[in-house]
């Protein structure tokens, strides 16, 4: 079974960076986007996320299920949204053209262009949030976080939680197959109602061999006195290259070209149809 998150080995373009510039790569395209109602911008932001995912040799078959799954969350939010602010988008452009019926559940254009706009943070974030988790190495990634001035205790523990969520995944599995050996039936041909009970009677035993072995990695930590001085070095010490460098200044330059659209525009909405 493929894993779901974790770090795959490879040597993209993507791969060489250094932790920290993957972080704050991620950190800066996610913010910019949550802040930017342009269009223009998202699109944009689009276009970079899908072409990392193809520089970086990520296969369609290893994000699939997340694909999928998030996909059917971004469709299930949009409805909602519609349902308990059928009216949201117009309070936000402060404009109002109605396509279709009347009353307070009216569809206007607004409110499509602005569910349009949460579909589409969607889009680019979720490719970025996979780049970041298949091509950085928990270590490397821990490394580079203190190098960029955070503790190295946060760092360890971040690296501790990536390394931790194929480990966790993997439990899930050997649960599963045990659970399914005494004869629950949790496969594609039994009814949903079976499936999501036999999911949720995996929940706990998930938990307490996570709790058993949070515990164990305490304990060892402990014994070797983690965190008795204020710094340490690091086995994957790393140095900001070239393209470390040139993948920064892009950030700065997009950035720059949401502050100029929002300076054009005169405020973060944008929208033309």
């Amino acid at each position: 079974m493929n894993q779901l998150f974790g770090y795959r080995a490879g040597n993209s373009f993507i791969h060489r960076l250094t932790g920290g510039t993957k972080l704050l790569a991620f950190l800066i395209l996610t913010m910019s986007g949550m802040v930017s109602f342009d269009l223009r911008y998202l699109a944009l932001l689009i276009v970079v996320a899908i072409a990392g995912l193809v520089v970086a040799g990520i296969r369609w078959r290893d994000v699939s299920a997340v694909v999928y799954f998030v996909g059917v969350f971004a469709l299930m939010n949009v409805v909602l949204i519609y349902v308990f602010a059928p009216q949201y988008g117009v309070s936000l452009f402060h404009h109002k053209m109605v396509l279709l019926g009347s009353g307070p559940y009216a569809l206007t254009l607004e409110q499509l262009v602005y569910e349009l706009i949460v579909l589409m943070k969607y889009v680019f974030s979720l490719p970025l949030a996979l780049i970041f988790l298949l091509t950085t190495n928990p270590s490397e990634f821990a490394a580079g976080l203190n190098k960029i001035g955070v503790s190295y205790r946060i760092a360890y523990a971040v690296a501790l939680t990536l390394r931790y969520i194929p480990d966790v995944q993997q439990e899930f599995v050997t649960i599963s197959h045990a659970q399914q050996a005494r004869g629950y039936d949790m496969s594609k041909k039994a009814p949903l109602v079976q499936r999501v009970r036999g999911a949720a009677g995996i929940l706990m035993p998930l938990l307490f061999s996570s709790l058993a072995r949070i515990d164990d990695i305490s304990r060892s930590m402990d014994l070797r006195r983690f965190g008795k001085e204020k710094r340490r070095s690091w086995y994957y010490q790393q140095t900001f290259r070239r393209n470390d460098w040139i993948v920064l200044v892009g950030m700065v330059v997009l950035v720059v070209i949401e502050f100029v659209l929002i300076r054009v525009t005169g405020g973060r909405f944008w929208w033309s149809i």
